[in-house]
């Protein structure tokens, strides 16, 4: 139930961090103006937030993990979003990535 609620906290800050750098994107790159920007800099500010309810306690571990989900979310986000398509490359690095991000946030660790 504890790496449930952690992947689905990654999920959300995803969310939260690549559709917020994405509306930023919009109203700046796009000149789709204020408004966009504005909820841009929210969900940002929200993915700060969701990042502390992890249950792990230790900061530099949870933002490396999650640096791994910031990839393949990415990809997925440009897919959805952009009409991105990805090649085998892209999709081999972003597995690579939730790989490590797994191992970092959820191998044993006797205790710790």
């Amino acid at each position: 139930m504890l790496i449930a609620r952690s992947a689905l906290l990654f999920v959300l800050a995803a969310l939260l961090e690549i559709g917020g750098a994405w509306l930023v994107w919009q109203g700046v790159r796009e000149h789709r103006g204020g408004l966009w920007i504005g909820a841009g800099v929210m969900a940002l500010g929200l993915y700060g937030f969701v990042a502390t309810l992890q249950p792990d306690a230790e900061f530099g571990r949870v933002l490396a993990a999650y640096g791994g989900v910031f990839v393949a979310g990415s990809l997925a986000w440009g897919v959805i979003a952009d009409g991105y398509r990805p090649d085998r490359w892209d999709i081999t690095g972003a597995l690579i990535c939730l790989a490590g991000a797994a191992v970092i946030m959820y191998a044993p660790r006797g205790g710790n």
